[in-house]
């Protein structure tokens, strides 16, 4: 290994309290500089360096499916193929470049230019079709799209294509900036009274601070919705150990991306709201787990942290306040399981993303065995708001116990899929509304993400998009990632492509979820392909209500609770492919 990574490897692990955390980041830094994979001699030298067995670093690059351990082609041309880019066509890109390159997905073409791969969702559900071309997105891709791509890149030009994005807000808090130009600046940010709360909270004790989010009853934006000064108040103290806070920024469930809305363009919201958060719960030493996907975001955090340094809002005294605090951006390697904050925090501790066995939960025993609050980016993105303006004007948006704004991703059949910001409580037809309509005639509609159950529309009429509401319906509004389909959407279709996601992305540490999963894919793979019987029908069910609640972590409910829903709401689409 040459001598310049191993000095920036050493100084990436001089950072965190424990070196091993800096695997990850070292397997990263080791496939970008030999162009796309880390082979095995290269994988030995990062794990002597980093000071674990070779076996446990195999493990970890094996697990992540990001870290690639044989050469690719120059480009990497990745195809998001799940539920969103489904309905938006992306199978008609995969065929366009199967076509044009004259290979199949999973080849390489000959002169060793382009490799082929589909992959799960990367978070541009409002914008697909999406190509990822190494580290980049290309968004909004249609087949003329697709051929000007290739035509820069067979140039050697990684080309300007730009996409154009549907966003919105009534509540102009979440994405007051996003659309104003230069809005990732901190000078921007402070012209339009960014910093201002921090200075506030260093003003307060840290106690008043945790109350007055307490007493917003902020709900976690990350799919749980529990309030997060509830949360924060169950941190273990007098331990003798440090307290870290850790945001969640894996944004991996499909029909989910609004965090990066925040992220890409409103970095500093998300910097002040965790340097706020910080300084309540005691942490000196913060964590944004970013998805891997997400490169170009992470190195905006990185500007938006170095800004924040320069200009006093981060260091060893924030404001001379005396208060300390330093932020790590810590990227992920693919894998949808790290959303689940157990597992995040072994994957930040550069193990494999195993979620671990609650209680003990990480406010008591968390990242490196201290007391550590999770929260998700939109979460430490409202503390800000709330600091500032207080409580009660928080709580004058949304509905009871249901309080503040929340964005909302709108993909699927409607004329201006993205990002609206809107209160909690907002109906479903005002969010459909603003998103230009359905395209055709609604059939169904998936309300909180791929992990919750799917409404039909008469299931959806009047629906009230906050929690409280959504459970009363029979689904969650989880992450607010809604996904419309119209009267040409074949639900066997979608609960194929929604198990095999979970298949793909289960960790494998229990049974229930391993073997659950791929079998469900398999009776799922039989029906739709006309081979299946009625009894294969009964059996997804039984299997379903049996995977519930018997898995470690979420996952098993995250795919039994919607394909239960697919194949009970609409099993005629079922019982008419088998004989």
């Amino acid at each position: 290994m040459r001598e310049e990574l191993i000095t920036t490897i050493e100084s990436i692990a001089a950072r965190y309290p424990d070196r091993r955390s800096a695997l990850l980041p070292a397997l990263h830094l080791v496939q970008r500089h030999n162009g796309g994979f880390v082979g095995s001699e290269d994988l030995a030298a990062v794990a002597e360096l980093i000071g674990v067995p070779v076996s446990e670093a195999y493990g970890v690059q094996t697990y992540y499916s990001m870290f690639q351990r044989k050469p690719l082609g120059r480009y990497h041309l990745q195809v998001d193929t799940n539920i969103p880019a489904m309905l938006a066509g992306a199978q008609t890109i995969v065929a366009h470049l199967e076509k044009v390159l004259g290979i199949k997905v999973g080849e390489t073409t000959p002169d060793g230019l382009f490799t082929l791969s589909t992959v799960e969702c990367l978070a541009s559900c409002g914008t697909c079709p999406v190509i990822q071309v190494n580290d980049r997105y290309f968004e909004s891709m249609t087949p003329e799209r697709t051929d000007a791509l290739l035509a820069s890149l067979r140039r050697g030009v990684m080309p300007d294509l730009p996409a154009p994005a549907h966003f919105g807000s009534t509540c102009n808090v979440l994405l007051a900036r996003r659309g104003t130009p230069n809005a990732a600046d901190i000078e921007v940010y402070l012209a339009d009274g960014g910093y201002k709360a921090l200075e506030k909270a260093l003003g307060m004790t840290p106690e008043a601070v945790a109350a007055e989010v307490k007493a917003s009853n902020v709900r976690g934006r990350g799919g749980a919705g529990f309030p997060a000064g509830v949360k924060w108040g169950f941190l273990a103290r007098g331990t003798g150990k440090p307290t870290y806070l850790v945001c969640n920024a894996d944004e991996g469930e499909p029909g989910t991306f609004k965090d990066r809305q925040i992220m890409e363009f409103d970095p500093h919201l998300l910097v002040e709201g965790m340097a706020i958060s910080a300084y309540a719960i005691g942490a000196n030493l913060a964590f944004i787990y970013i998805r891997g996907e997400f490169a170009w975001i992470a190195d905006i955090l990185e500007r938006a942290i170095e800004q924040a340094r320069a200009h006093g809002f981060l260091g060893t005294s924030i404001r001379g306040s005396g208060f300390a605090l330093d932020i790590i951006v810590h990227l992920g390697a693919g894998a949808y399981v790290c959303g689940e904050e157990t597992a995040l925090i072994e994957s930040l501790e550069g193990k494999r993303g195993n979620p671990r066995l609650k209680p003990p939960f990480p406010a008591v025993v968390g990242l490196y065995g201290s007391p550590t609050i999770v929260n998700n980016v939109e979460t430490l993105a409202s503390v800000p708001y709330i600091i500032e303006h207080g409580a009660a004007a928080f709580m004058r948006m949304g509905t009871a116990n249901n309080f503040g704004p929340k964005i909302f991703g709108i993909s699927g059949h409607v004329r201006r899929p993205g990002t609206y910001e809107y209160p909690l409580g907002t109906p479903l037809e005002t969010l459909i509304e603003a998103a230009g309509g359905v395209v055709g005639e609604l059939k169904a509609v998936i309300v909180g993400g791929l992990s919750v159950p799917i409404l039909t529309a008469r299931e959806a009429a009047g629906l009230a998009l906050d929690y409280d509401s959504c459970l009363k319906r029979g689904t969650m509004l989880g992450s607010g990632g809604i996904m419309v389909m119209n009267e040409t959407t074949s639900i066997p279709e979608v609960a194929l492509r929604a198990i095999r996601f979970y298949a793909h992305e289960s960790c494998g540490q229990c049974t229930p979820c391993r073997q659950g999963s791929h079998t469900v894919e398999k009776l799922l793979e039989r029906i739709v392909s006309g081979l299946g019987t009625p009894a294969d029908i009964d059996l997804v069910l039984q299997l379903c209500g049996r995977i519930k609640g018997s898995t470690l972590c979420p996952t098993g409910e995250a795919f039994a609770m919607p394909i239960e829903a697919m194949v009970t709401k609409f099993r005629a689409e079922f019982e008419a492919l088998v004989s």
